[in-house]
């Protein structure tokens, strides 16, 4: 870029967030990361010390909010261009954050594909939302100009449209109630179908008999979907069982049931590229039970992406829990997918 290079504050409370942003930005070197911090406040100082060229700014903040603190930059930090990336996706919170000062708005489920497209247009001196925001009217943001030695610059282009695919493989699905979930897993197991793949379900009791109708409404045949075995369903919580080792779920009992399934699943169907669609509750089983792992398990789901030709949709069932999810095992869990559904409460982050 012209022998210069952009320089970038990165505050963000959730460090596995901050590593990802960190390796996406190693095979840009024209992207410098000259300092990480986590809280509101210390974004403040350290934009008023630095004057770094652009911000990557979170919402859910200790001790600043995260808008609070773009306010406050705009005033310390005039000429760096402020990028929120947060897990909110309420129309009315992204207009504010776009009020503060900042160029763009970037949802952090959808980082992979469009971070450095939204570095691309706020660089060049245009606001970027997310495409999934596509629709709403976002208005009065304010437009600061890159420097011109910055604007000059090109970020290389994003992920191939390949890996994007792959990126957006493991999926994760918050639920306040059994509809909504009924009716996410309906659509991703009947799409599958439908396609001519197959499809696993490691799903509660009622949740496997609920869906079977609804698979049916969607214009399924899923009695020769079973009988053909390109339907497989389990109950969650004797696979979760299976799984265990000393009361901890043990990787290697996972990818070798899974990977089994997911083989036998494929020669079901006559398909030269056959997918594998598979709905999953066992992290949900041990979240619900107070087990930290369930985090540990999602990771190890990501190894059956990069193995298999599958397609994961994890669901979390937050009202059957009293209490619901608190907000760092919410972040950590998100951290281990490509794409969050939520239909739940609003949560900042």
């Amino acid at each position: 870029m012209a022998g210069s290079s952009i320089r970038i504050l990165v505050v963000d409370d959730f460090e596995p967030f901050r590593r990802i942003v960190a390796s996406m930005f190693q095979k840009q070197p024209e992207l410098q990361i000259i300092c990480e911090v986590s809280d509101g406040l210390e974004a403040v100082q350290k934009a008023k010390e630095l004057q770094p060229d652009l911000i990557l700014l979170d919402i859910g903040l200790p001790k600043l909010h995260g808008i609070e603190a773009g306010r406050r930059i705009r005033k310390v930090s005039p000429t760096s261009l402020i990028l929120f990336v947060s897990l909110e996706s309420s129309a009315d919170v992204v207009q504010e954050a776009l009020n503060s000062g900042a160029q763009g708005y970037v949802i952090k489920s959808d980082v992979g594909s469009e971070l450095l497209t939204a570095l691309n247009a706020v660089l060049r001196g245009e606001t970027f939302v997310s495409s999934r925001l596509a629709g709403q009217d976002f208005t009065g943001a304010s437009v600061i100009r890159a420097p011109e030695g910055i604007r000059r610059s090109r970020v290389s282009p994003p992920l191939s449209q390949q890996n994007i695919e792959t990126t957006r493989r493991h999926k994760v699905g918050f639920y306040s109630d059994d509809r909504g979930l009924l009716d996410d897993l309906s659509q991703f197991i009947g799409a599958a179908l439908k396609a001519g793949n197959t499809a696993i379900v490691v799903a509660t009791e009622s949740h496997r008999d609920s869906v079977l109708p609804r698979l049916q409404a969607h214009g399924v045949d899923i009695g020769a979907a079973i009988e053909q075995g390109r339907y497989i369903a389990l109950d969650a919580a004797d696979t979760l069982s299976a799984l265990m080792l000393n009361d901890m779920p043990d990787p290697a009992r996972f990818f070798k049931l899974l990977g089994d399934l997911i083989v036998t699943a494929a020669e079901s169907t006559k398909k030269e590229q056959a997918r594998v669609a598979i709905f999953g509750e066992c992290a949900h089983l041990l979240w619900a039970r107070g087990n930290e792992e369930a985090v540990e398990l999602e990771r190890v789901g990501n190894q059956l992406i990069n193995s298999y030709d599958v397609d994961i949709l994890c669901g979390y069932s937050l009202g059957a829990v009293h209490g619901g999810m608190d907000s760092q095992t919410f972040h950590r869990i998100c951290a281990q997918h490509s794409a969050v559904y939520s239909r739940r409460e609003e949560r900042s982050g």
